[in-house]
């Protein structure tokens, strides 16, 4: 069984080393990435990530609301 794992970040470095970091886990499944808080609502109510790495400050909506 994989974890699934969103990644919600509006920098794509940020997203990628995010992304680097899990891709050795055999156990990690990366099922999607937002770059802003309102998509990653959407995202979340869709995918059901068991985990989300957040950042906490996007455009529109940040990681605290």
């Amino acid at each position: 069984m994989s974890i699934r794992t969103l990644i919600v970040d509006d920098e794509s470095l940020a997203r990628d080393r995010v992304k680097r970091f899990l891709k050795p886990e055999a156990d990690v499944e990366i099922v999607g990435e937002c770059t802003n808080g309102r998509d990653a609502v959407a995202a979340i109510a869709e995918k059901r990530p068991d985990l989300v790495f957040l950042d906490i400050q996007m455009p529109e909506k940040d990681g605290f609301e």
